[in-house]
């Protein structure tokens, strides 16, 4: 994978070039995995087929902290190895679905990161090139939420030629100390 420099210097239809060559490789490194996943800010869901007719029973599950192993009894796990971030063990569930596909559900310990990969020795993604599908302001905690509203209205604003929000706050705190010193002449005065 290139440098962040040489990314930069390259024209726009070399990066929708790289860009989509990345995305190929990583589908196709992706797709030699024994299962599926997709993530949320929250959550990640992992798919692994499992042989038609296998019940709950037949099946060898252990999630943990930092660890995830899924197979059937008495042979080498489908998957198993250690997480590549850390999970709430007591939200995280598992389910046969169709006696053909367990589905675990992962809660991520740490919901404000995307995962680069499940299992750590797994083909790793790009997360700089995720475009969250429904990400809500309302999933973000309080102070990256009032971040996120800062920056958009700010962006708002500028592009309607009106102040920001610092902006607004000097003008305030202007007009406030030219109400309470009506003796100073603020005619001529610059504001930075």
């Amino acid at each position: 994978m290139a440098s962040d420099d040489d990314y930069e210097r390259l024209t726009k239809e070399e990066r929708e070039k790289r860009d989509k060559e990345e995305r190929e490789r990583e589908a196709a490194e992706q797709a030699t995995l024994p299962y599926r996943w997709t993530q949320e800010l929250g959550e990640v869901d992992v798919t692994i087929p499992v042989p038609e007719g296998t019940r709950a029973k037949d099946l060898n599950v252990v999630i943990a902290k930092k660890k995830l192993r899924v197979g059937l009894k008495g042979q080498e796990p489908i998957m198993d190895g250690d997480l590549c971030k850390e999970i709430k063990v007591e939200d995280s569930t598992w389910t046969l679905q169709d006696q053909k596909n367990v589905l675990v559900h992962l809660e991520k310990l740490n919901n404000q990161t995307w995962w680069e990969n499940v299992l750590t020795h797994h083909p790793k993604i790009d997360t700089r090139k995720i475009e969250p599908a429904n990400s809500k302001l309302s999933d973000l905690d309080g102070e990256t939420r009032g971040m996120v509203e800062k920056m958009m209205f700010d962006n708002q604003q500028k592009q309607m030629g009106k102040p920001t929000s610092d902006e607004l706050k000097k003008m305030e705190a202007l007009k406030k100390f030219q109400a309470a010193h009506p003796e100073l002449d603020f005619s001529n005065a610059k504001i930075s």
